[in-house]
């Protein structure tokens, strides 16, 4: 991006795996690692790289970091996906900090259950109920991408220019 067009105004750092649902005194070392490297550490790796041109430039950038509802409230048997998510928030939080003054504005929106293939294969396989979903969830739908993308867009515009260091529910309600 910086070869092409000189600069980068605005990213999205979006990964995520969710594990089977495991008992926390269950979970392997191995599992936890992985998530932790992927959902954690990738959003981690994306966001320094990026800090590190956005702080440098006369007019900062922003940076949205994909977190989850499942990193502001707790579940059972999702303990290892739940803390990579808590800690996302963490590090927007304490990097929205720290940038602010250098005009970079570090978010995470918080998607509740969106329609996606990984939401679809976890209903499929039974680690998901979705009537139980609906039905704690005010808007009783699922969310979709798009909505995510706006909220992202959003946090990316001048719209969102006094936000920094917040974490977006987008969850139709579920954690209101």
């Amino acid at each position: 991006v910086v070869q092409t067009f000189g600069r980068l105004d605005m990213a999205f750092n979006n990964a995520g795996i969710q594990p089977p649902p495991a008992d926390a005194a269950e979970e392997t070392a191995d599992n936890f690692d992985r998530v932790v490297a992927v959902n954690l550490r990738g959003v981690w790796a994306a966001m320094k790289h990026e800090l590190a041109v956005m702080r440098d430039q006369d007019s900062g950038g922003a940076i949205v970091n994909c977190s989850s509802l499942g990193g502001l409230v707790g579940g059972p048997k999702r303990s290892a996906y739940h803390s990579t998510k808590f800690g996302i928030i963490g590090m927007t939080r304490s990097a929205g900090i720290e940038y602010a003054a250098r005009g970079v504005r570090i978010n995470a929106v918080c998607p509740g259950t969106i329609d996606t293939p990984m939401v679809e294969r976890m209903v499929a396989g039974g680690e998901l109920d979705l009537d139980q979903v609906l039905a704690s969830t005010p808007m009783a739908r699922l969310g979709t991408g798009d909505e995510i993308a706006s909220a992202v867009l959003w946090l990316c515009s001048d719209g969102a220019s006094y936000v920094t260091g917040v974490a977006l529910p987008v969850d139709g309600g579920y954690t209101a």
